[in-house]
């Protein structure tokens, strides 16, 4: 199994809501093998877990730090590149015969940027990077990312002859290290959600591509929010924690590109 796989695999059991089911089900064996204690701290640990994290202060927190960096490198040049690069995470591509069109996520920030930038002159084409499990038909439903965000940049105004698709990736650094190999050492203008940022451009600089940061998909401050969300656990706030938690996981642990 692949290393963003297993990575994958535990990020999702190691955070709310599965650690919490993780945590209830230990719980519950404790309890069957009478140590009762043990499973009422199992259980209270479970739960208290995924409350903090539902903590708006909490994620606020979590999140800020990327954020913080991402603002601080924002400070590119407006032109000029030989290609604005929208990393994949934004959309879900179609999963037919289930879906036949693609659904935005909530990383869509990406693609609406990357058109702007692109309105702008910031580049004269978009790479748009992210591929699927399921292989794409032709003219059929969009079963890759890059195929979705193609499809979204042209009802967006921007012309199919400067789209430019990756389709390959299923992670970012297969998102990286392709869009390194179709640009040959030239210039780029990367575009991801602000949280992604730090290593996106950590990953950039491993393998040698040349990017300059554009990020996008702010998360919205405590001052932009109603002051009776700011402080009772809500799922937005959950959210928000296990995204910052995965990235500084994949900070942590994360070699590949390292070599």
């Amino acid at each position: 199994m692949e290393t963003f796989l297993v990575l994958k695999v535990l990020a999702q059991w190691a955070l709310p809501p599965a650690s919490m089911a993780v945590g209830l089900v230990i719980a519950g064996i404790l309890a069957l093998l009478r140590w009762r204690r043990l499973a009422w701290v199992a259980a209270s640990v479970a739960v208290l877990k995924t409350l903090v994290l539902a903590w708006p202060p909490v994620s606020d927190a979590l999140i800020r730090p990327l954020e913080r960096e991402a603002r601080a490198n924002a400070s590119a040049p407006g032109c000029c590149y030989d290609a604005i690069v929208a990393l994949g995470g934004g959309i879900n591509p179609a999963a037919p015969p289930h879906t036949l069109e693609p659904d935005l996520g909530d990383g869509a920030d990406r693609i609406w940027y990357a058109a702007q930038l692109f309105h702008r002159g910031v580049a004269p084409r978009i790479i748009v990077s992210g591929g699927g499990f399921m292989a794409a038909n032709n003219g059929g439903p969009a079963t890759t990312e890059a195929e979705a965000m193609r499809r979204f940049l042209k009802d967006l105004g921007v012309p199919d002859s400067a789209i430019v698709p990756e389709d390959r990736s299923l992670n970012t650094i297969q998102n990286i290290e392709n869009v390194r190999d179709m640009v040959k050492g030239r210039r780029v203008a990367l575009v991801t959600s602000a949280y992604h940022m730090r290593r996106s451009m950590a990953l950039a600089r491993r393998v040698g591509l040349d990017a300059a940061p554009f990020p996008t998909d702010f998360h919205a401050p405590e001052q932009a929010r109603p002051w009776w969300e700011n402080w009772a656990p809500n799922v937005a706030a959950l959210s928000w924690s296990v995204v910052a938690l995965r990235e500084y996981m994949a900070l942590l642990f994360d070699r590949r590109g390292r070599e």
